[in-house]
């Protein structure tokens, strides 16, 4: 169970369970040997496609030779620059853990390298089958009535690493951002989101039958007849359908005021009377709390009635079923494969499995990352990176601070206000500046299932102690490795882990052009997530509140809506449409981070003076070098299948719309390639927020 946080980050995070990681082993073989990636670098004058005109297509321009010759390998889904580098960190983890796990030299290298060995031992895993879940099962297989459901959901969420019918945890008041609340949100879902079990078409028709294939499949695995198995697959469609039905959709719970419902414990044993909240809050060990965040009222209502309508005997399924299914990747090789064969294999179009050994790093990284984190920075982010990494965030702020003062369409009230949320920004480089402490948290060598058990049994405890305490601004939600960043509205704040700080995004050895078109267009792209349609219902204090003239909100929004419309019109499969709401603070994120970075790169190449804004390196301008680097971080080519998951499930657009779709938007771009007005990359209107 994740803590609840408010951010919005530069690429699509998802599950890093072990069987659902998506990185290609180094020699393309699922259970290759361990060999050290390429070095990256920034600017790869042959990933371009010189054929392709780039006031038509920029992205084919720009990538069309990378394109060309990374085709996607065998046991990944996506293939682009971001999983290049997430390779390299990835083997530099590797290498830290196997290290650790052969020879370890401190006790808190004795820790992960003990976890990481246990994931390692498949021969263990597939001797003991489904022995180290049984005790779970178990647990299931003893609720006798429905009114004892409380009780045994705490233990399974608080324990047992097992997530059903809804999450709580610990969020940061929206409307008080000092302090920290309980909340409660839809959950219980195993398909990637509510649509699937809704529509009626006939690829979901499809994935469904397959989906209730593969719930059979687990269940037969676990011991039971085929005709048992097959009885309790239709419960667990039917309860989850039940769900889905009842949950709030992504595009409205991107409206703040649509997730916060802060209200008397009391009101949500009304929405919910058949459930034993008291029961449940005692088990998992919750502090005393008087009122809580109800995120989606509606689907505690539609939990109320599963309780009520659904038999004993299928709520034992839904559990049971959640229990093999999260636990199927860490057991013997017949679950992972089960497990693999669905989710990543059908619905995203993953041929093959991915390596042991990187998913077992995954894994580790995500168990223990701020333990595995400290070794790993100390190797990999010298010093110097952090300092220059602060002078580019700097340059970007007073960038975006000048941005705001020349908007035609704000007014001075407002303008007044976002300079002053600007300036309240809080910036997080690198690595946390307290380590979380692993101390308490058991891990044997021998004991897998039991070690991500204990691993998420003190991530959760330590979430839910948050309650009623203070807010510690200075606690990380991505690991020091993670090639990502993200905004977060209720602490205000930037967050860019060292995992992103390098090549292609950061080269030291490149000219200002291709630096601040790549890690400066990244930087730029979490500062303006502080002011998208998110974003912007924050204050600089980070608590929701209408900073806006209303007739300055009225003109944001008709600026958003341009956006909407224009990327809601993008189509990456056929017959497959983007969400343009879905997508719409990363697509604004993108369009004002670029124009910011831009504007930096300008005042920097002035400071220079003579002729550094139009001094030619291997043939293009500072500007062009900008742009291509801009373009060349989205390099990537993706299965149809994920393709489509993607466009009903990620606020993030394709690659390919990300650059075209933003540089379409910049006057400058047309600019610096010479193109003419009304080309596909330079209309006549464009959609500009910031």
């Amino acid at each position: 169970m994740q803590p609840f946080r408010i951010a919005s980050t530069l690429l699509f995070c998802s599950s890093l369970a072990l069987a659902q990681s998506t990185f290609t082993s180094a020699d393309n073989t699922p259970g290759g040997a361990p060999v050290e990636p390429k070095a990256l670098h920034s600017f790869d004058l042959n990933a371009i496609d010189k054929t392709a005109d780039p006031c038509t297509d920029f992205y084919a321009y720009a990538c069309g030779n990378w394109r060309k010759a990374n085709p996607i390998p065998s046991d990944q889904a996506r293939w682009g620059r971001f999983n290049e580098l997430n390779e390299r960190n990835r083997y530099l983890l590797y290498v830290d853990l196997n290290k650790a796990a052969n020879d370890p030299k401190t006790p808190l290298q004795k820790k992960y390298g003990d976890f990481y060995a246990a994931c390692m031992n498949t021969d263990l895993a597939d001797r003991l089958g489904d022995k180290p879940v049984m005790p779970v099962i178990d647990k299931i297989d003893a609720l006798s009535s429905k009114a004892q459901l409380g009780a045994l959901l705490a233990d399974l969420q608080a324990k047992d690493s097992t997530g059903a019918f809804f999450r709580f945890g610990s969020q940061q008041d929206q409307k008080d951002s000092t302090r920290q609340i309980a909340i409660v949100i839809q959950g219980g879902l195993s398909l990637p989101d509510r649509d699937y079990y809704i529509l009626d078409d006939e690829r979901m028709t499809k994935i469904r039958e397959q989906y209730k294939a593969y719930a059979v499949g687990l269940f037969k695995l676990a011991g039971d007849s085929d005709e048992k198995a097959s009885t309790e697959a239709d419960s667990v469609l039917a309860i989850e359908t039940a769900l889905a039905k009842g949950s709030t959709p992504r595009v409205d719970l991107r409206d703040p005021e649509k997730r916060y419902h802060l209200q008397p414990l009391a009101n949500l044993k009304t929405l919910a009377p058949n459930f034993q909240w008291d029961a449940f809050l005692s088990g998992v060990s919750a502090p005393q709390i008087s009122e809580i965040n109800v995120a989606t009222p509606d689907f505690f209502k539609a939990l109320n009635d599963v309780i009520d309508q659904q038999s004993l005997d299928a709520i034992k399924s839904y559990l049971r079923f959640h229990a093999l299914n999260e636990a199927a990747p860490l057991l013997s090789s017949s679950f992972d494969d089960l497990h693999f064969g669905f989710f990543q294999k059908t619905l995203n179009g993953q041929a093959e499995q991915s390596a042991r050994w990187k998913r077992c790093t995954t894994l580790t990284d995500q168990a223990l990352g701020e333990a595995v984190g400290q070794d790993w920075v100390r190797q990999n982010f010298p010093p110097q990176a952090k300092d220059n990494m602060e002078k580019l965030v700097a340059a970007l702020q007073k960038s975006l601070g000048d941005d705001i003062q020349n908007l035609s369409w704000m007014t001075p009230e407002t303008k007044k206000q976002a300079e002053a949320k600007l300036a309240e920004f809080r910036k997080k480089i690198g690595y946390p500046e307290n380590w979380r402490d692993y101390s308490k948290v058991e891990v044997k060598r021998d004991d897998l299932i039991g070690n991500a058990q204990r691993a998420d049994a003190f991530e959760y405890t330590r979430d839910l102690n948050k309650i009623g305490k203070p807010v510690d601004e200075k606690e990380w939600g991505m690991t020091p490795p993670t090639v990502n960043a993200y905004y977060n509205s209720s602490n205000n704040d930037i967050n860019f882990p060292a995992g992103i700080l390098q090549p292609p995004f950061y080269d030291v050895s490149k000219d200002p052009a291709v630096n601040f078109g790549a890690i400066g267009v990244v930087i730029g792209h979490e500062m303006t997530h502080g002011f998208d349609d998110q974003g912007s219902k924050f204050d600089g204090q980070g608590n929701v509140k209408n900073w806006w003239t209303p007739d300055d909100r009225k003109a944001f929004d008709e600026r958003t809506g341009c956006e909407v419309n224009e990327y809601g019109s993008f189509e990456p499969v056929p017959g497959q449409k983007l969400n343009g709401k879905l997508t719409l603070g990363e697509n604004t994120a993108d369009n004002g981070g670029i124009r910011i970075a831009y504007q930096a790169l300008m005042s920097v190449l002035a400071q220079e003076g003579g002729n550094a804004r139009n001094e030619k390196i291997d043939g293009y301008t500072p500007s062009q070098r900008f742009f291509i680097a801009f373009a060349q971080v989205w390099c990537e080519n993706r299965t149809e299948q994920s393709e489509r998951v993607m466009a009903r499930t990620d606020p993030h657009s394709p690659g390919m719309f990300r650059t075209n779709g933003t540089v379409q938007n910049f006057d400058q771009f047309g600019k610096a390639f010479g193109c003419k007005k009304g080309q596909p990359m330079m209309p006549d209107a464009p959609c500009v927020v910031w």
